[in-house]
Protein backbone atom coordinates (compact mmCIF):
# COMPACT_ATOMS: atom_id res chain seq x y z
CA UNK A 1 0.00 0.00 0.00
CA UNK A 2 1.35 3.26 -1.18
CA UNK A 3 0.03 7.30 -0.26
CA UNK A 4 0.27 9.60 -3.61
CA UNK A 5 -0.42 13.22 -2.78
CA UNK A 6 -2.16 15.12 -5.76
CA UNK A 7 -2.97 18.42 -5.82
CA UNK A 8 -7.37 19.07 -6.14
CA UNK A 9 -7.59 22.71 -7.11
CA UNK A 10 -5.61 24.91 -4.57
CA UNK A 11 -5.79 22.26 -2.13
CA UNK A 12 -3.19 18.49 -2.19
CA UNK A 13 -4.98 15.42 -1.02
CA UNK A 14 -3.64 12.08 0.13
CA UNK A 15 -4.70 9.08 -1.81
CA UNK A 16 -4.04 5.66 -1.37
CA UNK A 17 -2.67 3.68 -4.18
CA UNK A 18 -3.63 0.15 -4.33
CA UNK A 19 -0.53 -2.08 -4.09
CA UNK A 20 0.52 -3.58 -6.73
CA UNK A 21 1.14 -7.56 -6.72
CA UNK A 22 3.40 -8.90 -9.27
CA UNK A 23 1.78 -12.20 -10.72
CA UNK A 24 4.42 -15.21 -10.33
CA UNK A 25 5.29 -17.60 -13.28
CA UNK A 26 4.61 -21.23 -12.23
CA UNK A 27 7.33 -23.54 -11.91
CA UNK A 28 5.00 -26.17 -12.68
CA UNK A 29 1.95 -26.03 -15.08
CA UNK A 30 -1.44 -27.48 -13.68
CA UNK A 31 -1.13 -30.11 -16.56
CA UNK A 32 2.30 -31.09 -15.29
CA UNK A 33 4.46 -29.48 -18.15
CA UNK A 34 7.60 -28.57 -16.45
CA UNK A 35 7.58 -24.40 -17.34
CA UNK A 36 11.36 -24.23 -17.96
CA UNK A 37 12.88 -22.83 -20.99
CA UNK A 38 17.02 -23.61 -20.90
CA UNK A 39 19.20 -20.81 -22.23
CA UNK A 40 23.05 -20.12 -23.24
CA UNK A 41 23.49 -23.89 -23.77
CA UNK A 42 25.43 -23.15 -26.99
CA UNK A 43 24.41 -24.48 -30.51
CA UNK A 44 21.75 -27.03 -29.75
CA UNK A 45 20.78 -28.45 -33.43
CA UNK A 46 24.03 -30.23 -33.44
CA UNK A 47 23.04 -32.26 -30.40
CA UNK A 48 19.60 -32.83 -31.77
CA UNK A 49 21.10 -34.07 -34.70
CA UNK A 50 23.34 -36.45 -33.21
CA UNK A 51 20.54 -38.76 -32.20
CA UNK A 52 18.30 -37.91 -35.04
CA UNK A 53 16.18 -40.93 -34.25
CA UNK A 54 15.28 -39.78 -30.70
CA UNK A 55 14.80 -36.40 -32.14
CA UNK A 56 11.86 -37.98 -34.85
CA UNK A 57 10.28 -39.60 -32.18
CA UNK A 58 9.66 -36.44 -29.93
CA UNK A 59 8.75 -34.21 -33.13
CA UNK A 60 4.84 -34.19 -33.20
CA UNK A 61 2.86 -36.51 -35.22
CA UNK A 62 2.50 -33.60 -37.92
CA UNK A 63 5.93 -33.56 -38.52
CA UNK A 64 6.46 -37.32 -37.99
CA UNK A 65 3.85 -38.05 -40.79
CA UNK A 66 5.41 -35.56 -43.39
CA UNK A 67 8.97 -36.47 -42.80
CA UNK A 68 7.68 -40.39 -43.71
CA UNK A 69 6.47 -39.06 -46.87
CA UNK A 70 9.03 -37.14 -48.10
CA UNK A 71 11.29 -39.96 -47.44
CA UNK A 72 9.83 -42.18 -49.37
CA UNK A 73 8.75 -40.27 -51.71
CA UNK A 74 12.41 -39.06 -52.41
CA UNK A 75 13.65 -42.57 -52.59
CA UNK A 76 11.76 -43.63 -55.10
CA UNK A 77 12.12 -40.51 -57.44
CA UNK A 78 15.79 -41.27 -56.56
CA UNK A 79 15.79 -44.93 -57.52
CA UNK A 80 13.57 -44.50 -60.25
CA UNK A 81 15.79 -42.08 -61.70
CA UNK A 82 18.49 -44.43 -61.36
CA UNK A 83 16.99 -47.35 -63.45
CA UNK A 84 16.19 -44.40 -66.16
CA UNK A 85 19.46 -43.28 -66.17
CA UNK A 86 21.09 -47.29 -66.69
CA UNK A 87 18.15 -47.47 -69.48
CA UNK A 88 19.19 -44.29 -71.16
CA UNK A 89 22.94 -45.01 -71.43
CA UNK A 90 22.58 -48.20 -72.53
CA UNK A 91 20.72 -47.18 -75.15
CA UNK A 92 17.36 -49.07 -74.08
CA UNK A 93 15.23 -45.79 -74.73
CA UNK A 94 15.46 -45.75 -78.47
CA UNK A 95 14.95 -50.03 -78.75
CA UNK A 96 11.20 -49.37 -78.02
CA UNK A 97 11.17 -47.49 -80.99
CA UNK A 98 12.76 -50.08 -83.46
CA UNK A 99 12.54 -53.53 -81.38
CA UNK A 100 13.97 -55.23 -84.52
CA UNK A 101 17.36 -53.92 -83.94
CA UNK A 102 18.50 -57.40 -81.75
CA UNK A 103 19.58 -55.17 -78.88
CA UNK A 104 19.57 -56.95 -75.39
CA UNK A 105 17.90 -53.98 -73.09
CA UNK A 106 18.95 -53.93 -68.98
CA UNK A 107 14.93 -54.17 -67.87
CA UNK A 108 12.61 -55.19 -70.41
CA UNK A 109 10.23 -52.68 -71.45
CA UNK A 110 11.53 -49.62 -69.48
CA UNK A 111 11.32 -46.96 -72.17
CA UNK A 112 10.44 -43.84 -70.12
CA UNK A 113 10.84 -42.40 -66.70
CA UNK A 114 6.94 -43.95 -65.44
CA UNK A 115 8.09 -47.58 -66.47
CA UNK A 116 11.36 -47.06 -65.06
CA UNK A 117 9.28 -45.57 -61.79
CA UNK A 118 6.73 -48.94 -61.97
CA UNK A 119 9.60 -51.08 -62.45
CA UNK A 120 11.34 -49.61 -59.40
CA UNK A 121 7.94 -50.73 -57.31
CA UNK A 122 7.31 -53.79 -58.33
CA UNK A 123 11.29 -54.50 -57.48
CA UNK A 124 10.71 -52.50 -53.55
CA UNK A 125 6.91 -54.23 -53.10
CA UNK A 126 8.26 -57.36 -53.50
CA UNK A 127 4.88 -58.02 -55.77
CA UNK A 128 7.02 -60.20 -58.79
CA UNK A 129 7.92 -59.18 -61.89
CA UNK A 130 5.20 -59.35 -64.86
CA UNK A 131 5.73 -57.34 -68.42
CA UNK A 132 9.09 -55.51 -66.93
CA UNK A 133 12.19 -57.66 -66.00
CA UNK A 134 15.70 -57.49 -65.02
CA UNK A 135 17.99 -59.43 -67.60
CA UNK A 136 21.37 -61.15 -66.61
CA UNK A 137 23.49 -59.21 -68.87
CA UNK A 138 23.46 -55.79 -67.14
CA UNK A 139 26.18 -55.90 -64.22
CA UNK A 140 25.22 -52.55 -63.59
CA UNK A 141 21.80 -53.40 -63.18
CA UNK A 142 22.22 -56.43 -60.59
CA UNK A 143 24.44 -53.91 -58.55
CA UNK A 144 21.80 -51.51 -58.81
CA UNK A 145 19.27 -54.22 -57.38
CA UNK A 146 21.04 -54.59 -54.69
CA UNK A 147 22.10 -51.66 -53.46
CA UNK A 148 18.08 -50.95 -53.85
CA UNK A 149 17.35 -54.06 -51.80
CA UNK A 150 19.85 -53.03 -48.80
CA UNK A 151 18.97 -49.42 -48.77
CA UNK A 152 15.21 -49.89 -48.46
CA UNK A 153 15.48 -52.28 -45.64
CA UNK A 154 17.35 -49.50 -44.01
CA UNK A 155 14.98 -46.62 -44.45
CA UNK A 156 12.01 -48.97 -43.77
CA UNK A 157 13.58 -50.34 -40.50
CA UNK A 158 14.30 -46.79 -39.42
CA UNK A 159 10.89 -45.00 -40.53
CA UNK A 160 8.63 -48.14 -39.52
CA UNK A 161 10.68 -48.69 -36.17
CA UNK A 162 10.48 -45.00 -35.18
CA UNK A 163 6.25 -44.45 -36.28
CA UNK A 164 5.84 -48.18 -34.19
CA UNK A 165 7.84 -46.47 -30.82
CA UNK A 166 6.11 -43.14 -31.05
CA UNK A 167 2.90 -44.86 -30.94
CA UNK A 168 3.81 -47.27 -28.39
CA UNK A 169 4.69 -44.30 -26.09
CA UNK A 170 2.22 -44.29 -23.31
CA UNK A 171 2.08 -40.22 -23.21
CA UNK A 172 -1.67 -39.79 -23.10
CA UNK A 173 -1.63 -43.00 -20.29
CA UNK A 174 -1.48 -40.14 -17.81
CA UNK A 175 -5.16 -38.61 -19.01
CA UNK A 176 -6.42 -41.86 -17.20
CA UNK A 177 -4.57 -41.23 -13.62
CA UNK A 178 -7.44 -38.92 -11.67
CA UNK A 179 -5.79 -36.78 -8.76
CA UNK A 180 -7.96 -35.83 -5.85
CA UNK A 181 -9.18 -32.17 -6.58
CA UNK A 182 -8.38 -31.22 -2.86
CA UNK A 183 -5.46 -31.99 -0.71
CA UNK A 184 -5.61 -32.89 3.14
CA UNK A 185 -3.16 -31.26 5.63
CA UNK A 186 -3.61 -33.70 8.58
CA UNK A 187 -0.86 -35.29 11.56
CA UNK A 188 0.54 -38.31 11.25
CA UNK A 189 2.81 -39.61 14.37
CA UNK A 190 3.53 -36.43 15.42
CA UNK A 191 4.40 -34.91 11.92
CA UNK A 192 1.90 -32.64 9.63
CA UNK A 193 1.46 -34.63 6.56
CA UNK A 194 0.24 -33.72 2.80
CA UNK A 195 -2.20 -36.05 1.71
CA UNK A 196 -4.22 -36.82 -1.61
CA UNK A 197 -5.81 -39.54 -3.72
CA UNK A 198 -4.52 -41.19 -7.16
CA UNK A 199 -7.03 -42.88 -9.01
CA UNK A 200 -6.73 -45.10 -12.47
CA UNK A 201 -9.71 -45.10 -14.61
CA UNK A 202 -8.44 -48.23 -16.52
CA UNK A 203 -9.21 -51.58 -16.21
CA UNK A 204 -5.54 -52.26 -16.52
CA UNK A 205 -3.01 -52.29 -13.67
CA UNK A 206 -0.10 -50.57 -13.25
CA UNK A 207 2.02 -52.30 -11.45
CA UNK A 208 4.53 -51.29 -8.96
CA UNK A 209 3.47 -47.89 -9.46
CA UNK A 210 5.38 -45.23 -7.65
CA UNK A 211 4.67 -41.61 -6.85
CA UNK A 212 7.26 -39.20 -5.70
CA UNK A 213 6.79 -35.43 -4.52
CA UNK A 214 9.04 -32.56 -4.45
CA UNK A 215 8.63 -29.36 -2.47
CA UNK A 216 9.98 -26.64 -4.31
CA UNK A 217 10.23 -23.40 -1.52
CA UNK A 218 11.38 -20.17 -2.54
CA UNK A 219 13.84 -17.92 -0.54
CA UNK A 220 14.70 -14.23 -2.13
CA UNK A 221 16.51 -15.55 -4.77
CA UNK A 222 17.62 -18.53 -3.95
CA UNK A 223 15.18 -22.03 -4.36
CA UNK A 224 15.96 -24.49 -2.03
CA UNK A 225 14.82 -28.11 -2.52
CA UNK A 226 13.11 -29.46 0.18
CA UNK A 227 13.73 -33.57 0.56
CA UNK A 228 10.91 -35.14 1.87
CA UNK A 229 9.68 -38.39 1.14
CA UNK A 230 6.35 -39.98 0.46
CA UNK A 231 4.78 -42.83 2.01
CA UNK A 232 2.65 -44.84 -0.33
CA UNK A 233 2.91 -47.92 1.43
CA UNK A 234 4.83 -49.45 -0.94
CA UNK A 235 4.53 -50.59 -4.58
CA UNK A 236 1.44 -50.84 -6.07
CA UNK A 237 -1.17 -51.67 -8.74
CA UNK A 238 -3.89 -49.03 -8.61
CA UNK A 239 -6.38 -50.84 -8.42
CA UNK A 240 -8.46 -47.84 -6.55
CA UNK A 241 -7.90 -44.74 -5.28
CA UNK A 242 -5.84 -44.83 -2.17
CA UNK A 243 -4.25 -41.48 0.10
CA UNK A 244 -0.52 -40.93 -0.70
CA UNK A 245 1.13 -39.08 2.37
CA UNK A 246 3.90 -36.66 1.85
CA UNK A 247 5.59 -35.96 5.24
Amino acid sequence: MSVVRRKFGDDYQAVVAAPFHRKRQRFVDKNGRCNVQHGNLGSENSRYISDLFTTLVDLKWRWNLLIFLLTYTVAWLVMASMWWGIAYLRGDLEIHQSPSSGHNPCVANVYNFPSAFLFFIETEATIGYGHRYITERCPEGIVLFLFQSLLGSVVDAFLIGCMFIKMSQPKKRAETLMFSRAAVISQRDGKLCLMFRVGNLRNSHMVSAQIRCKLIKIISIMTLEHKSWLDDFGPSILPQPKPSVMV
